[in-house]
């Protein structure tokens, strides 16, 4: 079965830098559009930051400048690199993979911590 598992996830000081790493199994990281999420205590999941096949790449309002998205096809892995990092990055960061094949399916990791400290 399809799987995806994140790492890089951990504890920063405010202004500090992370990259995180999300590498799938079982699934065509070519065919996919892959995304970052994240979801705060409390908070709804929002997405972070997305990578489509066709090369677009979107940011949310709030990580422009700071984070960037990227992908290895060859290796099946979506990157987020996160600089300048803010307490209110403070979340669970998930790996997201979308395929269309007449049909949408999501796939999910099981999430990494990131905590930054004011």
């Amino acid at each position: 079965q399809v799987q995806l598992v994140e790492s890089g996830g951990g504890l920063v000081p405010a202004g500090g830098s992370l990259r995180l790493s999300c590498v799938g199994t079982r699934i065509n990281f070519r065919r996919s559009d892959l995304g970052w999420f994240r979801q705060a205590p409390g908070k709804q999941r929002e997405l972070v930051a997305r990578s489509t096949t066709g090369g677009e790449v979107t940011y949310a309002d709030s990580v422009k400048g700071r984070f960037t998205i990227s992908r290895d096809n060859d290796k099946d892995t979506v990157y987020l690199e996160m600089n300048r990092l803010e307490p209110e990055d403070t979340a669970n960061y998930f790996c997201n993979a979308q395929i269309t094949i007449r049909t949408v399916t999501n796939y999910w990791g099981q999430g990494t911590q990131v905590t930054v400290a004011s």
